[in-house]
């Protein structure tokens, strides 16, 4: 897709009601810190659409960036931040939980995971509860750069056996420095979210 414009449509907080938008959508989700607001610039072709933030918890709320006024990309809170409270990550999951049941145009949901390290608990509690809400999540592993290039397939087993995915699933490598992946990502995003005829 090429990117004319983007801007951040309607901001969720935990008592805003999910907005019914008229283009599809497809959702990011992740940790804290994993990277999201670097995926979303980097997809977006923005240096600081997204605010990204050295401090993790900062997406506190879910961001609608509406896209050529053809699509969204949801930007859900991130998850499993340790200094959040627990009544405050209870808000956030609440949160999530009710985009992903309100919203009728969600078409996909893409879970980023951090390369480096084997999934958390968070991580693989978030993949397993998306799966029993009917999804299919596309994982996204993030920080790509961090690593040497003889241990990505190693990596990619290991996010692919820590989360235990459903076969079939597609696990894809980014690095918002280098770009890798990025089109890949949006090939998915296409084939997801464009009608049938624009894809000629």
């Amino acid at each position: 897709m090429v990117i004319k414009n983007v801007n951040l449509e309607t901001v969720c907080g935990i008592t805003s009601k999910i907005p019914d938008n008229p283009y599809n959508e497809v959702a990011f989700a992740g940790k804290s810190n994993v990277g999201k607001s670097s995926l979303i610039n980097a997809l977006m072709n923005r240096k600081s659409l997204a605010r990204t933030s050295a401090q993790p918890g900062k997406t506190q709320t879910i961001n609608f960036y509406n896209i050529n006024d053809a699509m969204y990309l949801v930007d859900l809170p991130g998850y499993g931040y340790a200094k959040a409270s627990e009544e405050v990550k209870a808000k956030w999951g609440k949160m999530i939980e009710n985009y992903l049941h309100t919203s009728k145009k969600l078409k996909a949901v893409f879970l980023l995971i951090d390369i480096r390290h084997d999934p958390s608990a968070n991580d693989k509690m978030m993949y397993e509860w998306m799966v029993y809400q009917g999804f299919a999540p596309i994982i996204i592993a993030t920080k790509l750069d961090k690593i040497k290039r003889s241990q990505i397939q190693k990596q990619v087993k290991a996010v692919r056996e820590g989360l235990n995915v459903e076969p079939g699933t597609t696990i894809i490598p980014f690095s918002a420095e280098t770009k890798q992946g990025r089109e890949e990502i949006w090939e998915l995003i296409d084939s997801l979210v464009l009608p049938e005829e624009n894809l000629e």
